[in-house]
């Protein structure tokens, strides 16, 4: 092979033409007609079955025996009336539970189907490249969600670790117990006696731009483990045995938790020793010294270097309060004979006037539900009617669970066709507007603004909680907002008016987008833009007057400030967000990573194969780099 110098191969990657070094950005297309015909199998097969039985039931049994039985005395003197009556809860719950296990057990067969086309392996994706890896893995997203929410959001909530083991998703140990959360549906392995408090994340996925990448790399939970309320947990991360996760404590990708009884807090996360933990639990030595006598006790060591370092007296906790409550008087410089009765009361003006109009407001849902229901009722009148008349009685078992399924969108659909009638007619007599305005009663504005919320609400509630939570887009749309369906907002709460997406915005799990809030007794309105391609990171909150530029990125747990601008191409993170770099994640390598061991602050890099298609995989990094590649 012939060797070229360093100036031969700058200068023939000059000569280069200069397109041939752009970076390839391909727009993500979402296989939504895949995700209807999955979402269709595991809806059918776990309700035609339990309906089956249930209809088996109703229409021998319980008909013959109960319904059929004229004499009201003998339904409950009669044996076998009152049997029937008592076994039909059992059968409803026994239903149910069939209908739980064909969620899990379809589930399973279709997640297998596509493990064995594309494994689920721990690497980057690249999402500036359309591949089959990255479909599959967004296939493999959306079907763990119905099985997931249908557990989590159940009556046998308990029964979730169940579906996460039995599909393969999950590998959950026994004792374990898992809280509602927006994530931890896949690729993470737990072990035994754990708890995950609520709306922690355990996120093994992380998206990084639009056209930048998906982490996509294992997370690996120890014996033990306890993580408080609102936590959050990168992807890659290891937690050994016997590690305390605090509330709100959260960690970036690839980091390593050791164990050891460790105590780890904050944003990014740190350890917390033992005299810290003490201040933070308010653990006086007057409570280390209850325990001195317990065999194995573990703080005897820093009891006696407390002991030595001060004589503390017996009543120590009640002076550390005191010493407490002075020093804040003092640091606050408050005189308190000149305090009156008005500087110590607490300010309730904004929650009593929101809940008074939120009262007066709610008569509204009546003809919403009314006029839809009723639509409801004259499409199944007409279908039973059909059915029984013909005959192909069969029929009307056969496409059951469709006809269900298909009411309950008309039931939503009702809800939000009448809801935005009564918006045209109130936004008719005032007209929405930005500004800050005073939230008391009798202010126009504010109870205007109240009454757009509270109509929105509902039909916005169904349509989240739905099978099919991305047709939300479509509520959203509808009701004031402006964007098309190439734009997801994925668990995300949002305002419904004054907000403007542009072309392929997503915005991640748990996050709050807001045009409007109440501070004190004022209310501020003010509209909220996202630009193309731009991305927000989950449990992220967007204040009113955010505005966020083309393919710029902000970053999980971070929060936008009033009026913000976010500049176009940059990664934004923190609280208040701030300019982190230049969003170029497409042009970086994608091999490479950084571990973190939390506790030691260390970091050393680890090599991983892209997870990416095999004739993709010249595609990866850019052209110019490849260039390079070759000349050496």
């Amino acid at each position: 092979m012939v060797k070229m110098s360093e100036e031969e191969k700058e200068s023939e990657l000059s000569d280069s033409d200069d397109s041939n070094n752009e970076v390839i950005k391909e727009e993500v297309s979402l296989q939504f007609h895949l995700y209807i015909i999955i979402f269709a199998i595991i809806y059918y097969i776990s309700w035609v079955i339990p309906g089956f039985v249930f209809w088996l039931y109703f229409f021998f049994p319980f008909r013959i025996f109960f319904l059929e039985n004229l004499g009201f005395l003998s339904l409950f003197t009669n044996l076998s009336s009152l049997i029937t009556l008592l076994i039909m809860p059992l059968v409803i719950i026994g239903c149910y539970i069939i209908h739980l296990m064909l969620i899990g057990l379809t589930t399973r067969f279709i997640w297998g189907i596509t493990e064995k086309n594309s494994p689920s392996k721990s690497g980057i994706i690249p999402r500036n490249i359309r591949s089959r890896v990255a479909n599959y893995y967004h296939i493999r997203s959306f079907m763990i969600k119905y099985g997931k929410n249908t557990f989590t959001k159940g009556i046998f909530p308990w029964l979730s670790n169940w579906f996460f083991n039995f599909v393969g998703s999950n590998k959950i140990g026994k004792g374990t117990t898992l809280e509602e959360s927006v994530g931890m549906d896949k690729f993470i392995d737990i072990g035994e006696n754990c708890y995950i408090g609520v709306n922690t994340t355990l996120a093994s996925h992380l998206v990084v731009g639009i056209f930048g990448n998906i982490s996509y790399f294992e997370i690996k939970v120890g014996n033990n483990v306890t993580s408080s309320a609102l936590s959050n947990v990168g992807p890659g991360s290891e937690i050994y045995e016997d590690t305390y996760l605090l509330p709100l404590a959260s960690t970036p990708k690839h980091s390593i938790l050791k164990g050891n009884n460790s105590y780890y807090f904050g944003i990014p996360m740190r350890k917390i020793f033992r005299k810290k933990l003490m201040k933070y639990l308010k653990v006086t030595p007057k409570d280390l010294e209850m325990n001195e006598n317990i065999e194995g006790y573990s703080d005897k060591k820093l009891l006696k270097e407390i002991k030595k370092k001060k004589n503390y007296p017996e009543n120590d906790d009640e002076n550390v309060d005191r010493e407490q409550t002075l020093g804040d008087l003092q640091e606050d410089k408050l005189v308190l004979d000149k305090l009156t009765a008005k500087d110590l009361a607490i300010d309730f003006t904004t929650s009593s006037a929101i809940s008074r109009v939120n009262v007066k407001f709610l008569i509204v849902y009546i003809p919403i539900f009314w006029l839809s229901g009723l639509i409801v009722t004259i499409i199944w009148y007409w279908y039973s009617r059909t059915q029984v008349s013909s005959n192909f009685q069969w029929a009307f078992f056969f496409f059951f669970p469709f006809v269900l399924f298909g009411l309950l969108y008309i039931f939503i659909a009702g809800c939000l066709l009448f809801s935005k009638l009564f918006l045209i007619l109130i936004n008719l007599i005032h007209k929405p507007k930005e500004g800050v305005f005073k939230a008391e009663i009798g202010d126009t504005n504010y109870e205007f603004w109240m009454m757009r919320t509270e109509l929105k609400k509902i039909a916005l509630w169904l349509f989240r909680n739905s099978p099919f939570p991305w047709t939300d887009a479509l509520a959203f749309k509808q009701l004031g907002i402006n964007m098309d369906f190439s734009s997801h907002l994925a668990d995300t709460w949002c305002d419904s008016e004054f907000i403007k997406f542009g072309r392929k915005v997503l915005v991640g799990q748990g996050a709050t987008i807001m045009s409007s809030m109440v501070i004190g007794k004022y209310l501020l309105i003010k509209k909220v833009f996202f630009d193309d391609y731009v991305m927000v990171g989950g449990h992220t909150t967007i204040a009113p007057g955010t505005i966020i530029e083309k393919e710029s990125v902000i970053g999980a747990i971070s929060s936008t400030t009033y009026d913000q601008v976010l500049k176009p191409g940059w990664i934004y993170f923190g609280i208040p967000a701030r300019e982190l770099k230049e969003n170029k994640y497409a042009e970086e390598r994608r091999d490479v990573i950084i571990k973190r061991q939390v506790a030691e602050d260390k970091k050393f890099e680890m090599t991983y194969e892209v997870n990416i298609d095999e004739d993709k995989k010249e595609l990866i990094k850019p052209k110019k780099e490849l260039k390079k590649n070759e000349c050496s």
